[in-house]
């Protein structure tokens, strides 16, 4: 069919893959950093930047001969443009703390968390773009009010490869971390940009997943975009059945399903993917954050260090527990809450006791994350491991009887950068009426480990159900 090209714009950096559209296979690589000013990320910044990389990734003719493009990229940021398309200010990024107070402003405007997961099917957070267009209209008037358009990373991107036409578009998985459209409905929610924004504002056509944006003066085809988790997800190629766990410094457990979830309690966010299918996502705030804390308590470098110590234990770790809620939480909902060390006895104070007790604290808080989704009727047949952690021996060896599933550990890639590309292709095969629309290119999947539970799932279980016990005991009711 030819060739395909995906770029992903993340908050440091522009990568971009050239691919084999029938296989998937990746032919060339593109990589380069974001014009950075003032010598940090910052929660402002100017979208040209993200221009900058890009021209400078695809240097060296790496774009030539391909056909189709795709563009996936940092999810909640915002570029508010004026009625001109220019921007009124930088465009807001990442996790933006300076809108804590702006979010909860929002819960209470509509009347709390069950009005909002009934509307969008999330709750404001400070990095959703609905919260900082409440943040911009409370700190900054002046341009809330020259705020004509509302536009993503991702939809200013494609509209600027395609030369800026008077169409803008987005695509289902973008809008749905808005917190201004619903994946339940399809529909935008006019209302709650006017109650965070003040006033209404032009928002992009929403296009199906395997429509194109358009095309450029040149001829090459865009497709619609999407968000890098959503990209991330396609380029993994899961379905139904499969969960992703991230292994950050925070953890996030989300799943493909076919319907959206509406979740009064606000722990789920209802997010769609990249194929039309929908893609709950919850959220925990201690994942490998956890490890670099026991890591440091115990006097250790670095968590392969930690790993190691921590295989010289055992599953239970000698009835030590730990809850890793260092930072609060937001699954199970405890804000205002720290972690707890339970099981202290004589014979369990040994370092390689605590090692293993982080490890499984963190898998455990997330495998309270899966049962979110479980309990609310998402199958899960295998979970896919993404993050560096994943590689780590006392990870691999405790995750598939904690999780209760197969865990499969692909290699390292930028499955985001893939996913654009797989986009792109299927939109061209569309246009070209070689593939249908409701069918994306069956790609190869990505080369993996694949760890059973095998004999180690009734032990897993014996450890889940000890730090559930210690759970229910110390915050009972919390996940009613």
């Amino acid at each position: 069919m030819g060739i395909v090209a995906g770029l992903d714009s993340s908050p440091d950096f522009t990568r971009i893959v050239v691919c084999d559209a029938d296989t998937g296979a990746v032919l060339k690589q593109g990589y380069a950093a974001h014009p950075v000013e003032g010598g940090g990320r910052a929660s402002d910044v100017d979208p040209q930047a993200w221009l900058l990389s890009l021209g400078e990734a695809a240097g060296g003719g790496l774009l030539e001969g391909v056909q189709a493009i795709g563009v996936s990229s940092q999810q909640n940021a915002v570029v508010p443009l004026d009625a001109q398309g220019n921007t009124v200010r930088p465009a807001m990024v990442g996790g933006d703390k300076r809108a804590q107070v702006a979010a909860a402003d929002l819960v209470d405007a509509l009347g709390g968390r069950e009005a909002w997961a009934q509307a969008v099917g999330c709750v404001p957070q400070a990095a959703q773009p609905v919260t900082k267009l409440r943040w911009l209209n409370k700190t900054e008037p002046d341009a809330a009010l020259r705020t004509a358009v509302l536009l993503q990373a991702h939809d200013w991107l494609v509209w600027q490869l395609l030369g800026r036409p008077v169409r803008r578009t987005t695509d289902r998985g973008g809008a749905s971390g808005t917190g201004y459209w619903s994946a339940a409905t399809g529909a935008y929610r006019a209302d709650l940009v006017e109650l965070a924004l003040g006033h209404q504002a032009m928002l992009p056509e929403v296009i199906g997943p395997s429509d194109a944006a358009g095309t450029t003066p040149e001829g090459l085809l865009i497709s619609a975009g999407t968000g890098e988790t959503m990209a991330a997800a396609f380029g993994l190629g899961i379905g139904l059945g499969d969960a992703v766990v991230s292994l950050g410094a925070s953890g996030s457990v989300m799943a493909v399903h076919p319907e959206a979830l509406v979740d009064n309690s606000g722990m789920i966010t209802s997010l769609a993917d990249a194929t039309g299918m929908h893609l709950p996502v919850v959220t925990t705030l201690n994942a490998v954050r956890t490890l670099r804390g026991a890591a440091e308590m115990l006097g250790l470098n670095d968590l392969e260090s930690l790993s190691e110590l921590a295989m010289k234990s055992t599953p239970g770790a000698h009835g030590l527990v730990l809850l890793p809620y260092l930072e609060g939480e937001r699954t199970p909902n405890l804000p205002h809450t720290a972690g707890t060390l339970t099981g202290l006895r004589r014979e369990s104070m040994k370092p390689e006791h605590l090692a293993r007790a982080a490890f499984e604290g963190m898998l455990c808080g997330l495998a309270d994350a899966l049962d979110v989704l479980r309990g609310r009727g998402v199958e899960v047949r295998r979970v896919f491991l993404l993050g560096a952690a994943a590689e780590l021996s006392a990870v691999q060896a405790a995750a598939p009887a904690l999780f209760g599933a197969q865990v499969v550990v692909p290699q390292p890639a930028d499955y985001a950068a893939i996913g654009a590309a797989r986009q792109a292709a299927w939109a061209l095969g569309v246009s070209q009426g070689t593939l249908d629309p409701r069918t994306p290119p069956m790609w190869q999947g990505p080369a993996a480990q694949v760890l059973e539970p095998g004999e180690e799932l009734a032990v897993g279980q014996a450890v889940r159900q000890q730090y559930v016990s210690v759970r229910e005991q110390t915050y009972p009711g919390a996940f009613r």
